[in-house]
């Protein structure tokens, strides 16, 4: 299959699901993430706030903020550019680019003090390769953070056994 078709077959499956069922199937996937060893170490974490149809991960970010963890969230900033931003709970946010909650908390540029990055993706391989949705923020994000380890998260039906991969496409160091 091709990338475009892998995504119209993923956007098909998750139809299949009501907004609650997936905030559900989302429970046990944010379990594992928040128990995490890196998670728990990190002293910043890179999170995406989450669409109804994605991993939910509000409520996480919102834990690791109370904690004390530096959590930076992307900001579309123009055509295939984003930049982070620090998130200083939930009343930080302004609704951005295609509808995603972002934040307009200070610029984060300290990227080397990234110690997790985790990623969504509309479907993730066995070796471990993400399929974006298409417009090549994170492809083009990822690389400036070599050294953040890279967590991939999303739903049993969006893991498939192979996706195509291009020169621009930056594997992801675990799956959840």
């Amino acid at each position: 299959m091709t990338k475009q078709e892998i995504r119209q077959e993923i956007r098909n499956r998750k139809r299949q699901f009501t907004p609650q069922q997936l905030r559900e199937l989302s429970l046990a996937i944010v379990r594992r993430l928040s128990a995490h060893s890196r998670i728990a170490a990190a002293r910043t974490v890179m999170f995406y706030h989450s669409l109804p149809d994605e991993v939910f991960t509000h409520d996480l970010i919102a834990d690791l903020y109370a904690k004390g963890t530096t959590v930076v969230l992307p900001v579309v900033t123009g055509d295939g550019t984003m930049e982070l931003r620090r998130y200083e709970g939930e009343k930080s946010l302004v609704e951005g680019s295609f509808g995603i909650e972002e934040p307009i908390g200070e610029r984060f540029d300290r990227l080397d003090e990234i110690d997790v990055a985790v990623v969504p993706g509309v479907a993730f391989d066995r070796s471990l390769h993400r399929l974006g949705r298409g417009r090549g923020y994170y492809d083009r994000f990822l690389p400036l953070i070599p050294y953040a380890y890279k967590i991939g998260v999303c739903f049993d039906f969006q893991k498939l056994d192979e996706i195509p991969t291009d020169e621009n496409d930056v594997p992801i160091d675990e799956l959840l």
